[in-house]
């Protein structure tokens, strides 16, 4: 008979019981990669605990938790979601057959889902007014239909990557002493953002309304969107970002479900002038979340030295919410799919150190931030790892839950 134990909650995990985020993984690099729910420091096999029966009578689709994707389980919808996450509760709260789990840090993780589409926001007020004032300093910050809908761009779904994947630092045209010329980026900076992923999509033709929003949005990760802010800067104009914003995109690999961040909800900033119909609901859809990116340089790693946190944000004041963008993207009869993703755009706050990018943390290279290493940084070097992490509650008795991290080091561009 196999052994059984009980899963180990370190104090102040941020993975708790009430936490139980879903993840694909394999055991080994180049496994085939299955479905996991992690808890504390382990992560227990959800193929496993269906092929047993303990997920039986809940309407899963046969096999779903042992494939590549969370996107069948995805697509079954919100009774399914809840019935399997109260059954967790209850067989996680028990001791569990042993060969059943894993250390998390010994798993390989995928990123969590396969989207059909990846749309990127621009719903942070702070974001868009610090880049206004940048770009534009004799105008407005903000264009004339940036309070009126929630701004976005299509992204790509081939360059979405998981955690700790390395980055190549891109190559294309940029202005160098006013001259177009091809090269490698010399502006590389991050995005921190929050994503949000599709359960129960919708027909070609038929828009969801924000007031919809929770019958088919599943929950939340992490992402970084990279961005090459030279070679977009040459190349955006007049249709938006394309090769300084498609050649990586990191992606969290615990997706959190909007049931666990339920005390998290907050009411989303009052927006005037007041939304079109279609972008209003009486749901709050606002979530107070604690993120922060981690900056160490390769001469702080091989010296020993631990990440410096370069900015600490807040999630709670973002102007557009998961509803409404998700309401914006199909108000013209758009498709979604189980699994798609979409970032809210880069998180920045209203204070110094609240920036969720480097060109706003140095005022686009004219205040550099200073390393422990005694090196300075405008834009991101090669060697330097960049990690994004991400948490509501863990105080006033509240459980921590969290978005876990994600990882990208740059590596040289390709031929160098």
């Amino acid at each position: 008979m196999t052994d059984r134990v009980v899963v180990p909650l370190p104090d102040d995990t941020p993975f708790p019981i009430e936490n139980l985020p879903l993840g694909i993984g394999a055991t080994v690099a180049g496994a085939p990669a299955r479905a996991w729910v992690a808890l504390g420091d382990d992560a227990v096999d959800l193929a496993g605990l269906q092929q047993s029966g303990l997920l039986g009578g809940l309407g899963l689709p046969y096999g779903c938790f042992g494939e590549e994707s969370l996107n069948r389980y995805l697509g079954a919808g919100p009774e399914v979601w809840a019935a399997t996450r109260g059954r967790l509760t209850e067989v996680l709260s028990e001791p569990v057959q042993a060969d059943l789990f894993r250390s998390r840090d010994s798993l390989v993780m995928e990123v969590p889902v396969q989207p059909t589409d990846f749309v990127d926001f621009y719903s942070s007020l702070h974001h868009a007014t610090n880049l206004g004032r940048i770009f534009r300093p004799d105008g407005e910050p903000l264009l004339p239909n940036w309070r009126y809908l929630p701004v976005g761009y299509h992204g790509r779904t081939g360059t979405l990557v998981p955690d700790r994947s390395p980055v190549v630092r891109p190559c294309g045209l940029r202005l160098v002493d006013g001259r177009p010329e091809f090269g490698p980026t010399a502006a590389l900076d991050i995005e921190l953002e929050v994503g949000t992923v599709v359960g129960i999509g919708n027909r070609l033709g038929q828009p969801i309304l924000a007031s919809d929003a929770g019958d088919h949005l599943y929950g939340m990760c992490l992402i970084n969107d990279w961005s090459a802010r030279d070679i977009q800067a040459f190349e955006y104009q007049p249709l938006g970002p394309f090769l300084g914003k498609s050649f990586a995109t990191s992606v969290s690999p615990w997706l959190v479900s909007f049931e666990a961040l339920a005390d998290a909800r907050v009411a989303a900033p009052v927006q005037e002038p007041p939304p079109a119909d279609h972008l209003r609901t009486s749901r709050d859809w606002g979530f107070e979340l604690h993120l922060e990116v981690l900056l160490q340089s390769s001469a702080m790693r091989a010296a020993g030295i631990e990440p410096l946190v370069v900015s600490r944000t807040g999630f709670a004041d973002m102007y557009w919410t998961p509803a409404q963008q998700l309401a914006h993207l199909t108000a013209n009869g758009a498709r979604t799919s189980a699994g798609d993703l979409f970032g809210s755009g880069t998180v920045s706050g209203p204070d110094v150190g609240t920036e969720g990018s480097l060109i706003e943390l140095t005022s686009n290279g004219t205040a550099p931030l200073e390393l422990p290493d005694g090196t300075e940084r405008t834009f991101l070097l090669d060697g330097d790892t960049v990690t994004l992490r991400g948490w509501a509650g863990g105080a006033d008795g509240r459980p921590r839950i969290g978005l876990s991290e994600v990882t990208g080091t740059i590596t040289p561009a390709a031929g160098d």
